[in-house]
């Protein structure tokens, strides 16, 4: 029997009245041992001999996806894909684990079926539905896995289970709206009203995310922030004047750091920190059902984040840094001067500026592996945009911190876009982390 939490039940039009959802957390788990963290205990069976690792395999099978050119549909956030992934994983690991609620969808489920195998086949049922041309790969990550789990009954029921949660999960978000045609952008004409930028005036992405369901938060706007300051405002003009001085391509304030920070975190920020809790999982010997908790929270907030960032792109359509500067003698401010030969350090995004993206994904990327680990860790980050280069962190928040100024530093952002995509990213994770109840008292959530 299938059941909807009544997280999802508006999605799939059904109502469904189930316990409370929390999540249980082993205070020290082992990956690759003991579900429950013991050293060299070996794991019951219908526990998860394999423990976090198979969560985090599967995540990162999903990142080379994204980033293999042409894998991922344009009009589709890859936010949604890491979601969907992580929530079926996470589910199938839990309803049979029956330590918390699942949080999305359930089934009945025998208490000895191996959750390590329903989080297999949970992973590979989703990634070879949303991408089927990748399917023989996947078939193959699918049977190394399974090679490595005592075949029999036990691991039969857990497939099937797994198998099972994930087509009803794709089944109750095939109408969320992802699969919408974009609607074409009309810029406006006034200072402030953003157009596309150059070099390629590429129209803007995403025109329809605002419409997609959320998979927690109660709407997309329900976090918007404020509107932005108006041009004729000193903070207005303190914001641009600053990204004008260290954005620009030929900056001479910006320093050699700046500079590398502001390439370093170029690529897309939700492979960034979804590749950080990767390593965080392994360092921390994540138990599969701790692992399963974290990337389900993490990816959950980052598909909610997005939706929230493009709900505040659309609805305040500000213009970018480049447009900014370079029409500034239009805005109304004295305290700015136009320059209409300004170029950023790297490419413009093709979207609004209002919030900035990176710093809504980061801020809720620190919150919620600080939920789970504390701010305090040893974190090291590497970018494929400079490969080689590695920055090395004491803090999340710090993290969080660097990748929202780098958009500064490349000249794609303002300081006010930073500030409020901070602020979003922060509120979106701790209400995912309380409403679901995957960010417990004590490990880092504040009231």
């Amino acid at each position: 029997m299938i059941k909807l939490t009544p997280l999802l039940a508006t999605v799939a039009g059904a109502i469904v009245t189930l316990g409370a959802t929390g999540v249980v957390l082993a205070g020290s788990p082992g990956i690759a041992g003991d579900p429950n963290g013991d050293s060299g205990a070996r794991a019951p069976a219908g526990r998860g001999a394999q423990g976090g690792a198979i969560v985090v395999d599967w995540n990162r099978e999903l990142l080379r996806i994204v980033q293999t050119p042409g894998a991922q549909p344009a009009t589709v956030h890859p936010t949604r894909s890491f979601a969907l992934l992580q929530t079926a994983i996470y589910d199938a690991v839990v309803t049979i684990t029956r330590n918390t609620s699942p949080l999305l969808v359930s089934v009945d489920a025998p208490r000895d079926a191996r959750p390590d195998a329903a989080a297999a086949a949970a992973g590979h049922t989703i990634l070879s539905s949303l991408y089927p041309a990748m399917t023989p790969a996947l078939d193959r990550q699918l049977a190394d896995e399974l090679a490595r789990i005592p075949a029999g009954r036990q691991t039969d029921l857990g497939i099937k289970i797994g198998d099972n949660i994930a087509a009803q999960l794709l089944a109750a978000r095939a109408d969320d709206g992802s699969a919408a045609v974009p609607p074409p952008f009309r810029p406006g004409s006034l200072p402030g009203d953003y157009q596309p930028t150059p070099p390629g005036f590429v129209p803007p992405v995403f025109t329809h995310w605002a419409g997609v369901t959320p998979f927690v938060l109660r709407s997309a706007s329900q976090f918007r922030p404020a509107p932005p300051p108006a041009l004729t405002s000193d903070a207005y003009a303190r914001a641009l004047n600053e990204v004008e001085s260290l954005g620009r391509d030929t900056s001479t304030t910006r320093t050699a750091d700046e500079t590398v920070v502001g390439r370093f975190w170029a690529p897309a920020i939700w492979n960034t920190w979804n590749a950080i809790a990767e390593d965080a999982a392994v360092a921390h010997h994540a138990s599969l059902e701790r692992a399963a908790a974290l990337f389900a929270a993490l990816d959950v907030t980052f598909a909610d984040s997005a939706i929230a960032f493009y709900d505040a792109k659309y609805a305040y359509q500000l213009w970018r840094p480049i447009s900014a500067i370079r029409l500034a003698d239009t805005d109304g401010n004295p305290a700015t001067i136009g320059d209409p030969t300004w170029t950023p350090l790297a490419n413009t995004a093709p979207d609004p500026s209002y919030p900035g993206a990176h710093s809504t994904i980061s801020a809720a990327g620190a919150a919620v592996l600080g939920a789970f680990f504390g701010d305090r860790d040893r974190i090291q980050v590497t970018s494929p945009a400079l490969p080689g280069v590695v920055r090395s962190f004491d803090r999340y928040s710090d993290v969080a911190i660097e990748a929202g100024l780098s958009r500064i530093f490349a000249g794609q952002h303002t300081r006010i876009d930073d500030v409020a995509g901070q602020q979003l990213g922060h509120d979106i994770a701790r209400f995912v982390l309380r409403e679901t109840g995957l960010g417990p008292v004590g490990l880092g959530v504040r009231p």
